[in-house]
Parts: structure tokens; C-alpha cells; sequence
């Protein structure tokens, strides 16, 4: 479980999260929602620890993470855009995850097979395709067997076989009990997996609770149109 006190960040003058207080329980698929510029990226890489909040705290598992960084072990990470050294071959750059990691964690044959990368393992990562380096970044993500898994827009540019196997993926390690936050701007993909949706606008939590009760708030059948109404009631009350 993570849970987040009163933290708040600014970039300048820009203030980016405006005192979040948040708790992300294990076993559930917790989405971060929100517009560009809303605050999700500065939140989630908060809580990877690639930012430092001005203020506030942050909790793994009952444990104060500041200053404490052995607790990113324990997270599988799967970026929006996979960037790793371009000269490096797959297995290589595998290999130096692990390294990185001290782990002698294997590749799950399962995922090679499903994701057919058993032929793309010796190709430069400057040669794959979007997609493919996608399926690569699920690999990584999942190696470790970490117990909190963190997806930003995890489905863009997979084709539709690998899409649905990813989301399979997801509810096996679900049931595990695992802590699990999805970013996605694919609506039905969050009312697909998700169990509680965190909406997020000008650095405020303007909603967080389950989808059924977000649906049943905005009198709407699609998460996409909730979401919708909800940024539109938000904007004309901070406008008034």
C-alpha cells in the first residue's frame, strides 16, 4: 500500500501538486487521471522517487520513504516512452538492468512467447519499432516480480493481441495482491481494469473513489463522458 500526506510541489512558479493526500491499496488498479498539465506525471514519478515534493510524505507499506530509496526495488516501472541506450542490443540492455538492480531475476519465457521477442533480442534497441519496445518496457516492468507496478499509457502502440494479453497480465498480478497504478488516456481501458480512478486537475484531487460511484455521480454510462462533465463542472467553478 502507498499512501501520500499533504505533499505539495512547485517548478517555479508553477505549483505542479497542491497538498495531496492520497492511499493506493494493494490488491486494487488504481487509475491517475487528469488533463495535460493536471499533475499526474510530477505525482507518479513522486512516488517513484524521481521527484523530491516540497513538502508532505510518502508511505510504502507503513514505511517513510524519504531519503530512503531501497523501496524502488520493489517497483516495476513501464514508461510511456522507453528510452534506453540506442546502441545497446536487447539482451544487453536487460543485462544492464539487472546489473543495475543487483538481481539475477530471468525473463518469464511466457512473455517472450506472447510477445514474440525471442527474435528481437539480439537486434539494436535503435532498430525496433514503437511497439516492440513497448512489449520490451512490459518485460522489464514485470522481471522482478515487484509488488507495486506502475503503467503510464502501457497499451499505446501495442497491436490488439498484445493489448488484451497485457490486461490479462494485469488482473494475474492483481489477484496476487500487487499495488498497481495505471495512467491511460484510453477511458474504456481504465473502466476496463480499473477498480478506484484518481482524477486530478491543477494539481488538486478533485475525485477519488470507485468508478461506479464516479459514473453514478455524473449520471453517465462512460467513464469517458464522466470524465468529461466532471472537468467542465471544475473548470466553471474555478472560473466563477
Amino acid at each position: 500500500m502507498i499512501r501520500i500526506e499533504n505533499i505539495e510541489k512547485k517548478f517555479g512558479n508553477v505549483t505542479a501538486l497542491r497538498k495531496i493526500d492520497l492511499e493506493i491499496r494493494s490488491g486494487k488498479v488504481t487509475a491517475i487521471v487528469g488533463p495535460n498539465g493536471s499533475g499526474k506525471t510530477t505525482l507518479i514519478k513522486s512516488i517513484l522517487g524521481l521527484v523530491k515534493p516540497d513538502s508532505g510524505k510518502i508511505f510504502v507499506d507503513g514505511k517513510f520513504v524519504n531519503g530512503d530509496y531501497s523501496y524502488k526495488r520493489h517497483i516495476g516501472y513501464m514508461p510511456q516512452i522507453a528510452r534506453y541506450p540506442e546502441n545497446l542490443k536487447v539482451n544487453e540492455v536487460i543485462s544492464m538492468i539487472k546489473d543495475l538492480r543487483n538481481s539475477d531475476s530471468e525473463i518469464n519465457p511466457e512473455l517472450l512467447e506472447a510477445f514474440n521477442l525471442y527474435k528481437e533480442m539480439n537486434k539494436p534497441f535503435r532498430t525496433l519499432s514503437g511497439g516492440t519496445r513497448q512489449k520490451v518496457s512490459v518485460l522489464i516492468a514485470f522481471m522482478f516480480d515487484p509488488q507495486i507496478l506502475i503503467f503510464d499509457e502501457p497499451t499505446s502502440g501495442l497491436d490488439p493481441v498484445s493489448s488484451s494479453y497485457f490486461k490479462d497480465l494485469v488482473r494475474k498480478e492483481k489477484q496476487k495482491g500487487k499495488t498497481i497504478i495505471l495512467t491511460s488516456h484510453i477511458m474504456s481501458e481504465i473502466q476496463e481494469l480499473s477498480d478506484s480512478i484518481v482524477f486530478l486537475l491543477d494539481g488538486k484531487i478533485h475525485f477519488h473513489g470507485s468508478i461506479d460511484n464516479l459514473l453514478a455521480e455524473q449520471e453517465e454510462d462512460k467513464l469517458e463522458r464522466a470524465i468529461a462533465r466532471m472537468m467542465t463542472e471544475v473548470s466553471n467553478e474555478t472560473y466563477k
